[in-house]
């Protein structure tokens, strides 16, 4: 299995091995490791044509770039869709929610975002999937359909990782506006409020957000999970080193 993160010592080890090899089998290593390693410069090429450097935690993005793209070829996106990361490493005291237009191929919106109750105080710490838990889920979402409900206009997200979120509509984990997310809540209690699970926004953009990723977007949310950054499909990088030259083009720099 090729390696999730680029490292010169390793490749340098599989090309050296390959000369052992039968030409064929040589012939398939170099190749995969020509792809893994233009795969890593794209993903480089990216973060910094898009402006993302010291705003956007890279192995966050590199994680939320390679599920985008396993989604993007599965049909599941909109074409030019934005791709949406949180970072739950960081506080909620922090600006942590990231909205990346891959067509004006910049940061359009950063942001503050809530976490579930269950979950931790200021810090993110455990997560579930499980119904009245009341903590978030990590992993990749899809973003749904916008209605009306006890948070005034809100978004769907429909979870993509099975085990980890795909009882999103289920437990009603959505993206809506609350008082409880704002710099003067901050300021008073020293962290934002939480929810039940949502990734809830400020009045002053949940709109914003909400009308620019809503219907077929990818949101992704990030924490350093070793179960789950094993066990999702959409973090398999060997697909997308499998795939077209016209899926990987999507956010070609």
């Amino acid at each position: 299995m090729i390696t999730r993160f680029f490292n010169p010592i390793l490749l340098l080890i599989l090309s050296s091995l390959a000369l052992f090899s039968s030409p064929a089998r040589a012939t398939d290593t170099d190749l995969n490791d020509k792809r893994q390693y233009e795969f890593e410069y794209r993903v480089q090429q990216v973060y910094t044509t898009f402006g993302l450097e010291g705003k956007l935690n890279y192995t966050a993005f590199r994680q939320a770039y390679i599920g985008y793209l396993n989604l993007a070829k599965e049909g599941a996106l909109r074409p030019g869709a934005p791709l949406t990361v949180i970072d739950f490493s960081l506080p909620s005291s922090q600006k942590r929610l990231y909205v990346i237009d891959m067509v004006q191929r910049r940061l359009v919106l950063h942001t503050y975002t809530s976490h579930g109750q269950g979950s931790g105080a200021d810090l993110a710490k455990k997560f579930s999937n499980t119904p009245d838990s009341h903590m978030s889920s990590i992993g990749f979402y899809v973003t749904a359909e916008t209605y009306q409900g006890k948070h005034g206009y809100s978004l769907r997200l429909d979870g993509m990782d099975k085990g980890y979120n795909d009882n999103a509509r289920r437990r009603a984990v959505v993206m809506h506006g609350a008082d409880y997310v704002s710099e003067a809540f901050i300021q008073k209690v020293g962290r934002l409020g939480r929810s039940y699970g949502c990734p809830a926004m400020s009045w002053e953009v949940y709109q914003q957000v909400i009308d620019k990723i809503k219907g077929g977007s990818c949101l992704f949310i990030y924490y350093n999970d070793a179960n789950y950054l094993s066990q999702s499909r959409y973090l398999q990088l060997e697909r997308i080193l499998a795939t077209d030259s016209e899926t990987l083009a999507i956010t070609r720099p």
